[in-house]
């Protein structure tokens, strides 16, 4: 079954989950499809639950006409996954639960839903100030780097590292959760459009035109609140 004769959506999921699952316990569409950003690429992100499995797993398949990404979890192993994900500020798992919408429901999702959205509510842990005191140090010495290069495809790379640092820096320093790939730019947008625009700016200038002026302004904007950056007197690991 070709793209062009596809079935729907929640059709296709719907029955992926009683031809391939028909005994679980709760199941829910998640991902670009559901939040109104599907592309040509997207797929089909599906949560299961199933009290009868011993573990958790994730598989992916081509079927009605779809790829599809499965997250399979008994009535409790998701709550690992959970916890992984607050630990390192991602909230994927919980934020397919909340967001997911719901194909099968034995009585379930209502109370796992409620786990994910406070979950979400809170937010991350709160970052110390010695860990913001680390976080600022590494952007800087990214920044000295890119500054001191001449190397077009070093640049490159070092930009990249700097984008994800300074998304980091200024999402957790705000209490918000982080992103990866295109997620680093929903994330943004979610806690500052102004902010975001102005670092998609700074760094489409430095990619096509090479000059790399917006992005050391943009990073010493986010920086300056903390004191600036940060090298002299910076002491990790030591007794």
């Amino acid at each position: 079954m070709g793209k062009t004769n596809r079935l729907k959506p929640i059709e296709a999921a719907k029955s992926f989950i009683l031809y391939n699952y028909p005994n679980c316990q709760g199941a829910l569409l998640a991902g670009s499809v559901v939040r109104g950003e599907a592309t040509e690429t997207s797929d089909l992100d599906i949560v299961i639950f199933d009290q009868s499995l011993d573990s958790s797993y994730r598989e992916s398949f081509i079927e009605f006409g779809w790829p599809i990404e499965i997250f399979v979890h008994n009535l409790t192993s998701y709550k690992h996954f959970f916890e992984m994900d607050c630990k390192v500020a991602k909230p994927s798992m919980p934020r397919m639960v909340s967001e997911g919408i719901v194909l099968i429901d034995d009585g379930i999702i209502d109370s796992i839903r409620e786990e994910a959205n406070d979950i979400l509510m809170k937010g991350p842990e709160k970052w110390s100030q010695e860990t913001i005191k680390t976080k600022q140090y590494f952007i800087s010495d990214a920044l000295d780097d890119f500054l001191g290069s001449n190397n077009r495809a070093e640049d490159i790379c070092i930009a990249s590292t700097l984008a994800e640092l300074v998304h980091e820096f200024v999402l957790r320093t705000n209490g918000q959760w982080i992103g990866a790939s295109k997620w680093i730019i929903r994330a943004l947008k979610q806690f500052d459009e102004n902010f975001t625009e102005a670092f998609v700016e700074a760094f489409e200038d430095f990619y096509r035109t090479g000059n790399k002026n917006k992005i050391v302004k943009l990073i010493d904007e986010v920086l300056d609140p903390y004191g600036g950056r940060l090298f002299a007197g910076f002491s990790l690991g030591k007794n």
